[in-house]
């Protein structure tokens, strides 16, 4: 089964950069493969939509603000959770679209090859100010997904 990651954030906004942090690590880790394709969605998803098409599952990491959380809390829930309704809305800006957006239009666009299996890393963040350094608790959660997703796909190759 294809496996993509796609990880999201604006690297020059501190905390928010955790997505785009998780993928350059995995790409440090995992070895190249046909079966994971790991993509830099930084805060333009749109063009990456129709590279989903033969992926049996998707692992999506992004920060999440105003979770009344700790910074650097981590969550990993299913992405039905928090999806939201696919939009036909023409003003939704294709340069400024979430993730949740993101997988709204995938799911029109794919149909039937919509995989099942989608999991969604969030950690919780508060500073999104002008700035390239993430904090030490977001790098940590950072940290944490990576190996969360390394012993996720290790799992899916053992099963």
């Amino acid at each position: 089964m294809k496996t993509a990651i796609m990880g999201f954030g604006n690297p020059v906004r501190s905390d928010d950069a955790v997505g785009i942090y998780v993928i350059e690590q995995l790409r440090k880790e995992l070895p190249k493969s046909g079966n994971i394709s790991i993509f830099d969605m930084g805060t333009a998803a749109f063009e990456v939509l129709f590279g989903l098409k033969g992926h049996g599952k998707i692992i999506l990491v992004d920060a999440v603000l105003n979770s009344d959380e700790p910074v650097g809390t981590l969550f990993k829930l299913p992405a039905e959770e928090v999806m939201k309704a696919p939009q036909d809305d023409p003003l939704v800006f294709l340069h400024g679209m979430k993730w949740d957006q993101a997988l709204s239009y995938t799911k029109k666009i794919l149909q039937d090859e919509y995989p099942d299996d989608i999991q969604v890393y969030l950690v919780a963040i508060e500073n999104t100010k002008l700035e390239i350094d993430m904090s030490d608790h977001v790098k940590e959660a950072g940290d944490k997904v990576v190996q969360h997703i390394l012993e996720d796909l290790s799992q899916s190759i053992v099963n």
